[in-house]
C-alpha cells in the first residue's frame, strides 16, 4: 500500500453501511436466533424455527422487524466501526506505526461500549418486533416500524425503557467489537504476512472475516442471550441479575449458549458480508470526492 493510500480518510459511516448490507442478507437468521433465545423451552433448531415462522405466519414474516434491524446497524455499527477506525488512524498518525494488539483491544472496547449505548433504543425495538408474532395476540405490540416502536415506547412506557438491558448490551458491544474487528485485523495480517495472501483479494477478506465471526459468536453468546431476554421482558421489575439467576436455576448454565449454532450461522455470514462490503467501499472509495 502506498503512502498516498495510507493517508486516505475513509468516511465514518462505512462500517454502518456495510453492516446494513449484511443485515439484509442475514435478517431471517437473526429473527430465528431471537425466537430461540426467548423460547421458554430449549430443543428447537434453527431450520425448524425458520420453517415454523414461514408456515404459521407467512413467508415475509421472516423479515419481521427489518426496519429496526437496519436502524440498529445504522446507529450501533456506525458508531463502533467509526470510532474504532478513528482511534486506529489517530494512533497511527501520532506514532507513525500501526497499533499492536494490546493497543487495539482497549480501542475496540471503548468503541463497542459507545456503539452499544447509541444503538440500545433501536435494539430494544428490534428484539420486540422480531419476537412479536410469537406472543399471544393480546400481548402483541404491533409496532408499524422502528420509529413507531420508539415513539410508542416513550409514550406508553418511558424513555428509560429504550435503555432497558443497557448493561448487558454494553458488555456485548465491548465483547463483539473486541472479538470481531480486532480478530479480523489480526487474522488478515497473519494471512498476508505468513501465508503471503493478497490483502486486496476477496478470499483473504473472506478467510479473516470467517475466523472473526467464529470468535465473536463464542465470546458474545452469554451476554447476547441475557440481553435478548431483558429487552423482550414485559414490565421493569426484573433486572439482569434476577433474569440470569432465574434462567440458571430453571434451565442450567447451558442456557447462556442457547442458540449458539444459529448465532454462528447468522453472525458468520453477517461478519463475512460486512467486511467484504467494507473492503469494497474502501476499494472504490465510495463517498470520497
Amino acid at each position: 500500500m502506498s503512502k498516498t493510500q495510507e493517508k486516505i480518510a475513509y468516511p465514518f459511516w462505512y462500517g454502518g453501511a456495510a453492516s446494513m448490507v449484511a443485515c439484509l442478507v442475514t435478517h431471517p437468521l437473526d429473527l430465528a436466533k431471537v425466537r430461540l433465545q426467548t423460547a421458554s423451552k430449549p430443543g428447537q433448531g434453527l431450520a425448524s424455527m425458520v420453517y415454523q415462522i414461514i408456515t404459521k405466519e407467512g413467508f415475509f414474516k421472516i423479515y419481521s422487524g427489518l426496519t429496526a434491524s437496519l436502524l440498529r446497524q445504522a446507529t450501533y455499527s456506525t458508531a463502533r466501526f467509526g470510532i474504532y477506525e478513528f482511534l486506529k488512524e489517530s494512533y497511527t498518525e501520532k506514532y507513525k506505526h500501526a497499533p499492536a494488539t494490546h493497543i487495539l483491544l482497549p480501542m475496540s472496547m471503548l468503541a463497542g461500549a459507545l456503539g452499544g449505548l447509541v444503538g440500545n433504543p433501536s435494539d430494544v425495538v428490534n428484539i420486540r418486533m422480531q419476537n412479536d408474532s410469537s406472543l399471544p395476540i393480546d400481548q402483541r405490540r404491533n409496532y408499524r416500524n422502528a420509529f413507531d416502536g420508539i415513539y410508542r415506547i416513550v409514550k406508553e412506557e418511558s424513555v428509560g425503557t429504550l435503555f432497558r438491558g443497557l448493561t448487558p448490551n454494553l458488555v456485548r458491544g465491548v465483547l463483539m467489537t473486541a472479538s470481531q474487528v480486532v480478530t479480523y485485523d489480526i487474522a488478515k495480517t497473519l494471512l498476508v504476512d505468513n501465508l503471503q495472501l493478497d490483502p486486496a483479494k476477496k478470499s483473504t477478506h473472506f478467510s479473516a472475516s470467517l475466523l472473526a465471526g467464529l470468535v465473536a459468536t463464542t465470546v458474545c453468546s452469554p451476554a447476547d442471550v441475557v440481553k435478548t431476554r431483558i429487552m423482550n421482558a414485559k414490565g421493569s421489575s426484573e433486572n439482569a441479575v434476577s433474569i440470569l439467576t432465574k434462567a440458571v436455576k430453571n434451565e442450567g448454565v447451558g442456557f447462556m449458549f442457547r442458540g449458539w449454532l444459529p448465532s454462528f450461522i447468522r453472525l458468520g455470514p453477517h461478519t463475512i458480508v460486512t467486511f467484504l462490503a467494507l473492503e469494497q467501499l474502501r476499494k472504490y472509495k465510495i463517498g470520497i470526492f
